[in-house]
């Protein structure tokens, strides 16, 4: 299904349509927002969490090297992960925040005051606020750690706000993903606003069963007990079940509404990034068909750019054609993740229907097929290796885990923290190990003092190397 992008001007129009009456009533109460505002407040923060997701600037996130899928040319500060020089921790807890939580707060209100609403529809809408509110904690939390969570967005109360334990905003977490399917089941939400599914309720309970199961799968090894509770209610309520559930982001074909990587690789005229030796190494030990898609073809065989390295942009392979295009979709999670998830559910004995080797192929096929290499022959050629065909070792389980995820680079990251695997490299230019969080912004630790110094004595410190409370090994 196509998702778009409702951009500002179509928004503007939508609000024009407004009968005049509406329209005046809106001036005589404008303590009472039309819905219009909380459709652009949705759509707003569920393109600016997927340009956090997607995004390869310096300025920004990081996750393509973090998770050592891109390098750089000329910029050696951000795959050395020097994370001062752009303040990039800065940047994306305020774009989360600001951007993302906080718009969808106000969204909230908004629907709870509109009194042309029936409730089923004010509930609905809640249901989807709350999924994508949900998925943005949680980046955070496996970003930072310990976070303000309870006290966050209530700057009248609480201008400082306290910092939460990271598990214990997993647990309430997970309790709003238990609450929101009875939200989503209970009439129709945001349909010409949601920039995922256009309203499709049933795909929407689908996204946030299949988000609810990363969740338990994430905790499997600090709080096992949660987390098979919280995976068995997942996949019994139903988590997507191919590529056509995945939750993505269709962007749109101009500028400032295309995808992120088209703006950094295309229409700023440079050459900056490459695909990193790191993913082309162990992509062509496996001969793995993806590179096609993944890769340009510019150099003769597929050659990575030296990670962490100073790269002559002409000599290594660059980006594949599929995203160099305005309009790719972002993807916020997807089928092949899904069923990654369900294997190594099904190899720890959580009860949910299939087994391990059966999820795990199934994975890889999906990964396969979402980047339009549907040749069965191929695909089980690819599966029958002896270095990808199942054997139950992490290694291999996190390797082609990871290889799946080169376009979700947050979740890249993410498994290589939880799994020690794959094998990354050591940046060459300052060798400094990969990252196991962000370390805490530079505005908290002279705007929040006090509750900043606590959090770093509460998780152990406040450095890249202290890990997120799920990395338990």
């Amino acid at each position: 299904m196509k998702k778009y992008i409702v951009a500002l001007t179509a928004l503007v129009t939508l609000w024009s349509c407004q009968s005049d009456e509406q329209y005046e009533d809106l001036n005589r109460d404008p303590k009472n927002p039309t819905e219009v505002a909380s459709d652009f407040l949705f759509t707003a923060a569920t393109v600016s969490l997927s340009d956090n997701m997607a995004s390869p600037n310096v300025n920004d996130g990081l996750y393509r090297f973090l998770a050592q899928y891109f390098t750089t040319t000329t910029y050696l500060d951000e795959p050395n992960y020097n994370f001062t020089s752009r303040q990039n921790p800065d940047n994306v807890w305020s774009e989360i925040y600001r951007d993302v939580i906080l718009d969808l707060q106000d969204a909230k209100s908004i629907v709870a005051e509109n009194t042309e609403l029936e409730q089923a529809e004010k509930d609905a809408r809640m249901g989807q606020l709350e999924v994508i509110e949900v998925y943005a904690w949680h980046v955070l939390v496996d970003s930072f750690g310990d976070i303000p969570y309870s006290q966050a967005g209530k700057a009248d109360e609480f201008p400082l706000p306290a910092y939460d334990d990271d598990m214990m905003i997993y647990e309430d977490l997970i309790t709003r993903l238990n609450n929101v399917g009875s939200m989503l089941s209970a009439g129709q939400g945001y349909t010409s606003a949601d920039v995922i599914y256009g309203g499709d309720m049933n795909k929407w309970s689908m996204f946030a069963n299949s988000l609810k199961l990363r969740l338990g799968m994430r905790i499997s090894d600090a709080n096992p007990t949660l987390s098979q509770s919280t995976v068995e209610s997942a996949v019994a309520d139903g988590v997507f079940t191919s590529n056509e559930d995945n939750a993505t982001v269709q962007y749109q074909g101009n500028d400032p509404y295309g995808n992120p990587l088209w703006e950094d690789l295309v229409l700023s005229g440079r050459s900056d990034f490459l695909a990193s030796n790191t993913i082309i190494d162990y992509m062509n030990d496996l001969n793995d068909p993806r590179r096609m898609v993944y890769f340009d073809e510019n150099k003769e065989g597929y050659i990575g750019g030296i990670y962490g390295a100073s790269n002559n942009y002409g000599d290594y392979t660059h980006i594949g054609d599929p995203f160099l295009q305005p309009t790719r979709e972002g993807i916020l999670l997807d089928y092949a993740e899904v069923r990654f998830n369900q294997s190594k559910a099904a190899e720890l004995s959580y009860n949910i229907p299939g087994d391990t080797e059966t999820h795990y192929n199934a994975a890889i096929t999906a990964s396969m097929n979402y980047w339009g290499l549907t040749d069965e022959a191929a695909i089980a050629s690819y599966l029958a290796q002896p270095a990808v065909a199942y054997d139950g070792s992490v290694a291999q389980f996190a390797t082609q885990y990871w290889i799946a995820m080169f376009d979700n680079p947050f979740q890249g990251w993410s498994l290589w923290r939880k799994y020690d695997a794959p094998q990354l490299n050591i940046p060459v230019e300052f060798e400094t190990p990969v990252p196991l969080r962000y370390t805490y912004p530079v505005d908290e630790t002279n705007l929040n003092e006090n509750n900043y110094e606590a959090a770093a004595e509460a998780i152990g410190g406040d450095t890249a190397q202290t890990p997120i409370f799920w990395d338990v090994d």
